[in-house]
């Protein structure tokens, strides 16, 4: 319980991951890698600029692995969109033996040599959300194989994946305030009318504004996020927790002042 206590007191994102990868550290996992999406469809892993990804491991590494697509060919990754639970790297890799790799593949086993990610677990987290992934690789430090990490997860394999699952949580919670995708605090309020159902005509006459003046701040919200239609923006902006946020100033519910009465 006093593992998990700290995570419930952060307040965002950043904060959250700077603990979480202290604390995985501390079991023997010096690099972390997670993802969560919910615009995977059926045929791919979706694109990496519609996902969070939160992840310590070098720029150089990022730079292959995600933004030039070699994570849809990495076997831990496919393994996570299709499953849930955790999973020892060896059994994934055991999983490849008696079919030849391909090309893509082979890149991936050559960048993780070359990045020294010779052991680890994966861990799949639940979803509820149709076509959504969320998952986390835990990369061992230096000096560790994987008889090693797996002699780590027989001891202390289910507080860990605990630990993890909270922090998912957590992180589908927290707004993500170091994203460069930021929404200005208009795009945040008219997204949030649409999705209250509101129509731009609605929107214009609640904040004392043209309907020209509302089109801009969609188009904006949605050149910001990388998306084409309204629905996508509020969509997105959900996923980054960008909308229906309680301001800092404001209590929430169960801290509001007693009313003199």
């Amino acid at each position: 319980m006093k593992r998990l206590k700290p995570y419930l007191a952060m307040r965002s994102v950043e904060e959250l991951w700077t603990h979480h990868t202290e604390t995985m550290a501390g079991f023997g996992f010096d690099r972390l890698f997670y993802a969560y999406s919910a615009f995977r469809n059926l045929k791919t892993l979706g694109n990496p600029d519609d996902a969070l990804v939160l992840t310590n491991h070098p720029a150089d590494y990022v730079e292959d692995y995600v933004n030039k697509g070699l994570f849809r060919d990495g076997p831990m990754m496919r393994w996570a969109s299709r499953n849930v639970g955790a999973v020892s790297w060896r059994q994934v890799r055991e999983s490849l033996i008696g079919r030849d790799m391909t090309a893509g593949e082979r890149h991936v086993a050559a960048l993780n040599k070359r990045f020294g990610l010779v052991a680890g677990y994966t861990i799949s987290f639940p979803m509820a959300i149709k076509h959504a992934s969320a998952g986390i690789g835990l990369t061992a430090r230096a000096g560790l194989d994987q008889d090693d990490i797996d002699a780590i997860w027989a001891r202390d394999g289910e507080l860990i994946e605990i630990i993890n699952h909270v922090a998912h949580l957590c992180i589908s919670q927290l707004p993500a305030t170091g994203q460069s995708r930021m929404l200005t605090r208009r795009q945040t309020e008219v997204l949030e009318l649409v999705a209250d159902g509101k129509t731009i005509q609605d929107i214009a006459l609640l904040l004392e504004r043209n309907s020209a003046t509302v089109e801009k701040h969609l188009r904006g919200a949605r050149d910001t996020l990388g998306v084409e239609t309204t629905a996508q923006a509020v969509r997105k902006a959900s996923i980054l927790n960008q909308i229906f946020l309680i301001e800092p100033s404001r209590p929430a519910p169960d801290q509001a002042l007693p009313l003199n009465i």
